[in-house]
């Protein structure tokens, strides 16, 4: 019963890494897709960029119902990134949705993009400094007559929690620039969104270099833990594997494998990591480490919740079937162009 909660939550968080990623990317591609940029983001938005946090809405729901240990630990200890996300994730949407329904283009349009790109790079930044300070191991529940900056500030104000925040960052970028190839529709659309994920993929590896670096510093050792691992190897390896097709796929007239191709590198890169640090969901600095097993609700309580995960489920994939299936149409659903 446990080791399917623990798929639903994988799942979940790989597919808001890639849905709700491309999403926040798209704020970030913005910046340096030029003025004709906005109208194809604003386009494709639009339509799905509000329900693909349905995702982290249940990935939440699992914490706090499957693992409250966990989800109270994160809320409180690192309440003060957490809350830049969830101010970002207001921001975002609110500005987004001023300046595409705006019935009139005045001086107020320009705040509102402003803002909507700053949102979209700040709480992937912040997401990515959470999830560094979760396996960092400098959450210290042991003592509580340490300082507040020793509590709430010192177990995620660092360099190796920017650096995995950058490069969640540049992680949305690539997806979304990949996503928004499909978007255009001339060729020299295209060819500048190719051309701008590129430059993602390579700002986003050469950020992964760094985040290894930036883990070795503070005795993180995540190279060798890596290496230990046969999965995270495996997984590196598709990965890895999946440039070449890529970037054959550039050319190739339907989006659809591109788009797959990029959904399955980025979910090997979180089975790699998640291979690294299982069981393990919080690294603690005195070794009592809050895992899958230590910190389980009761048997009751995950079986009520399997109960709500299914029949939830039933609901919602089909509905986004369904947004997507109208929305987004395949290369072979589109009118053709006069």
């Amino acid at each position: 019963m446990l080791q399917i909660i623990i798929l639903i939550l994988g799942v979940s968080f790989v597919l808001y890494t890639i849905l709700g990623g491309a999403d926040f990317g798209a704020g970030i591609v913005e910046t340096f897709a030029g003025r004709k940029g906005e109208k194809i983001i604003s386009k494709a938005l639009a339509p799905v960029w509000e329900a693909n946090h349905v995702w982290l809405i249940l990935a939440i729901v699992i914490l706090f119902t499957a693992f409250p240990v966990v989800y109270s630990t994160i809320s409180v200890v690192l309440h003060i990134p957490l809350m830049v996300v969830l101010i970002g994730i207001v921001l975002r949407g609110s500005f987004f949705t001023f300046r595409h329904y705006d019935i009139g283009r005045d001086a107020s349009h320009k705040y509102y993009t402003a803002v909507f790109k700053v949102s979209s790079f700040i709480t992937p930044v912040f997401l990515g400094v959470t999830l560094g300070a979760m396996i960092l191991g400098r959450i210290d529940l042991s003592d509580t007559s340490e300082s507040f900056y020793e509590q709430y500030i010192y177990p995620w104000f660092n360099l190796f929690c920017f650096a995995m925040g950058l490069f969640s960052a540049l992680l949305f970028g690539y997806i979304a620039s990949i996503f928004l190839i499909g978007e255009t529709q001339t060729p020299i659309e295209r060819l500048r969104y190719i051309r701008l994920s590129k430059f993602f993929m390579l700002l986003t590896f050469v950020m992964s270099v760094l985040v290894f670096l930036a883990a070795e510093w503070y005795e993180l050792h995540l190279f060798s833990n890596f290496f230990n691992s046969t999965v995270s190897i495996g997984a590196f390896t598709v990965a890895l594997l999946l440039v070449p097709a890529i970037f054959y796929l550039f050319n190739h007239p339907s989006i659809l494998f591109l788009r797959l191709a990029i959904g399955l590198q980025v979910a090997m890169v979180i089975v790699g990591w998640f291979a690294i640090q299982y069981p393990v969901l919080v690294v603690e600095k005195s070794g009592n480490h809050l895992t899958f097993y230590n910190t389980q609700a009761p048997p009751a309580t995950q079986y009520q919740l399997l109960i709500a995960l299914f029949v939830g489920l039933l609901f919602v994939i089909p509905a986004f079937y369904f947004l997507f299936r109208v929305f987004k149409p395949s290369d072979d659903q589109k009118p053709a162009n006069p």
